[in-house]
């Protein structure tokens, strides 16, 4: 059972998540509408993964025998003046939701719930590699600066990014 400390923060994640989704899907549209067909491509793959995100929680909370609430979903950007401020931004993001995760982790201790901490663990990851994929991207765009063919190169690379259901939801199937 889910003390209600667990129950309420794991609820504002899952709502936490959807707004990730939601604004990754801002960044892919603004991406597309400026022509960066592979960057739009990575934001729209990374859309997909929040859902995952938010759906491993939903299946959590569920199989807790707890309800699982949905909230409004707050509005979000619609346009970033660069790729590299999307990548900026996203990674500021991302380093909000390691907070809100290890915030999830310490409530778990708290409780003893083993359960939920051992469910956190894959998520504790997930956001190391969240972290370090913005961080690599944004190098690289510095690296390239204003050179139009070194963003070009970069967009051609973010285009074959592919998804793949999150491994919690993979494995279930």
């Amino acid at each position: 059972m889910l003390s209600k400390k667990m129950h309420d923060a794991l609820n504002a994640q899952i709502n936490a998540e959807l707004w990730s989704a939601y604004l990754y899907l801002s960044m892919s549209m603004d991406a597309a509408d400026k022509g960066l067909k592979g960057v739009a491509n990575w934001f729209a793959v990374q859309f997909k993964e929040e859902q995952d995100h938010a759906q491993i929680l939903i299946n959590y909370v569920l199989a807790r025998g707890a309800r699982v609430e949905l909230a409004p979903i707050a509005a979000v950007e619609t346009s970033w003046a660069s790729p590299l401020a999307m990548f900026e931004d996203t990674l500021k993001h991302e380093k909000e939701v390691t907070a809100m995760i290890n915030d999830l982790c310490a409530i778990a201790e708290e409780d003893r719930d083993r359960a939920s901490s051992n469910m956190l663990i894959w998520f504790v990851d997930e956001q190391v590699e969240e972290e370090q994929s913005a961080a690599d991207i944004i190098a690289e765009l510095n690296m390239v600066g204003d050179d139009k063919l070194g963003l070009y190169m970069i967009d051609k690379e973010m285009a074959a990014r592919v998804y793949e259901a999150a491994a919690p939801l993979a494995s279930k199937e």
